[in-house]
């Protein structure tokens, strides 16, 4: 195989962050290149710097792509088909464009970014109120060209998408759309597809489907894949060969499998806990219920005549599989929606408050003293960090107060003292996935809750900032003494972190107890659907 991209001591600074540091990495024409690491690694900035469509201000080396650039219409094609014809009838003249030499609006540079397609995490960018195959056509008029109605069908054909091509792309769900992204893509037929962390936030299965579309789509298409991710699993099912990548800079590089198991053993193990001291009863819920009325399904009991208690500084998980009822009850407790019959208080001080009565007296007096984590979280993208942590408080505080308890609460929440310093002034997009997940859990923390509730704390964190954010969470209860309610699929996630976790199946409580014994009563069916959700 040809070399198709050289990078050459390619280093990236955002202030004194380098995020990427002296890389070098040669890409074969053809090759599946797996990118591994933990948030923040530079996986992302480094797929960026790729794509060729942003400038960086503190950016040095080199990033060449070898192609073949037509002398007559400026096409740009893979190094193995330098000195063939055109479909215009030019010749495929050799060409290294260096994309760091050359600036964003190079002509010769756009000729090349114009055939790479990137997928990027969480960030599907489709026309929401279009029909799906009207969105893959859109897709290439965007660009100034146009295909017709059956390439756009063979292209949802590919990606396994065909039964879905006249719904509208809103009503999609999330592996859905990232295959539309896919076939948008490949509507520009790419040379080179980035994909960054493409199934990131998916289940398992859907998450395979996304893959084979993937991996099919590269070998029909002949492409080169670059594809980035935390989970070791991708880098083994889609990669010929993975770099591990660690502070921006690459501390290993060969086989998935053994690459993956670096990374793996970078996670390190938690110690284990002692038997948590816990307080008196905090939070009472007794045969609570919530229906609501579905068109399709009738009446759906999402939480069906649920009973239990949680101590003062327990860390107590809801646990089961997606529908079950977890976020419905959590919402219940928190005083977010109001049961349809049963009780629920939350004891603030000596008092117990009865969280199915509206207003200042009734669950008004309690909801101020819990913070809820949802599982999409928003920051203020024009905000600092800093502004959004101090501006959760609702208090104007002096700036040297508000930055120490800023630095504070983010180290509560799985940063390093240094790593709090340095985020403070950047906003939410200079950020890793990871890193914004942490800081809206920091959001929540500053505001002191007596009660907090975090909906899929790890949702999107590598194996890592997993046992990071273990040790926050335990850290922030010894601390602060607060009291946690956990919903997550993860279940060695609860095995770390909880003191006790009930299941819920069909709205219905299965069992309460040691996350272990409560767990081991997880059908295989439900343990496939709650592995990677």
């Amino acid at each position: 195989m040809a070399p198709f991209i050289e990078i050459k001591d390619l280093t990236v600074r955002f202030g004194q962050v380098e995020a990427l540091r002296n890389l070098n990495l040669t890409i074969n024409e053809g090759e599946s290149l797996g990118i591994l690491g933990r948030s923040a690694s530079g996986k992302s900035v480094l797929m960026h710097v790729l794509r060729g469509t942003e400038s960086f201000q503190d950016i040095s080396g080199s990033v060449i792509f070898h192609v073949g650039r037509c002398s007559k219409c400026g096409r740009v094609e893979p190094p193995s088909r330098r000195g063939q014809k055109c479909a215009c009838g030019g010749v495929l003249d050799p060409q290294d464009v260096d994309f760091i030499a050359l600036g964003v609006n190079d002509k010769m540079r756009r000729d090349v970014a114009k055939r790479l397609a990137i997928m990027l995490q969480r960030t599907f960018a489709l026309y929401g109120d279009e029909r799906v195959i009207v969105n893959v056509m859109r897709a290439v008029e965007d660009t100034g060209g146009s295909i017709s109605v059956h390439t756009a069908a063979d292209l949802l054909d590919e990606v396994n998408l065909s039964h879905r091509m006249m719904h509208v792309a809103r009503e999609l769900s999330g592996g859905e759309k990232q295959r539309v992204v896919l076939a948008r893509q490949l509507a520009k037929s790419p040379m080179l597809l980035l994909a960054d962390e493409p199934t990131g936030t998916l289940d398992p299965a859907t998450a395979a489907l996304v893959h084979e579309s993937i991996r099919r789509a590269v070998d029909d298409f002949k492409m080169t894949l670059i594809i980035t991710s935390h989970w070791e699993d991708v880098m083994i099912d889609l990669a010929d060969r993975a770099i591990l990548l660690d502070h921006g800079s690459i501390i290993s590089d060969g086989n998935p499998k053994d690459v993956a198991a670096k990374f793996i053993s970078m996670a390190g193990v938690l110690a284990k806990r002692e038997k948590a001291e816990v307080g008196e009863p905090m939070i009472r819920v007794r045969d609570l219920s919530k229906r609501y009325i579905s068109i399709d399904r009738g009446v759906v009991k999402a939480v069906d005549q649920v009973s239990f208690e949680v101590m003062e500084g327990e860390i107590f998980g809801l646990v089961g599989v997606s529908g079950g009822g977890k976020t419905t009850l959590s919402r219940l407790i928190s005083g977010l929606i109001t049961p349809t019959n049963g009780a629920a208080w939350v004891r603030i001080g000596d008092d117990w408050v009865d969280m199915t009565l509206l207003g200042s007296e009734g669950r008004g007096r309690a909801t101020k003293y819990i913070g809820v984590l949802h599982q999409e979280y928003t920051l203020y993208p024009s905000r600092s960090i800093i502004d959004n942590l101090t501006e959760a408080i609702g208090l104007s505080l002096p700036a040297e107060l508000g930055e120490r308890k800023a630095i504070h609460t983010l180290t509560t929440a799985g940063f390093t003292e240094e790593e709090a310093e340095a985020i403070l002034e950047k906003s939410p997009d200079e950020l890793s996935e990871g890193e914004r997940h942490r800081v809206a859990m920091a959001q929540v923390l500053i505001k002191e809750p007596r009660i907090v509730v975090l909906d899929e704390p790890t949702g999107t964190m590598d194996a890592i900032t997993k046992i990071e954010v273990t040790k926050s969470i335990l850290n922030a209860r010894e601390e602060l003494g607060e009291t946690f309610i956990i919903v997550s699929h993860d279940m060695d996630f609860v095995k770390n972190v909880c003191d006790r976790a009930l299941l819920i199946r069909n709205g219905r409580t299965i069992s309460i107890g040691a996350p272990d014994d409560v767990l081991g009563l997880i059908t295989e069916e439900e343990e496939q659907q709650m592995m990677g959700s």
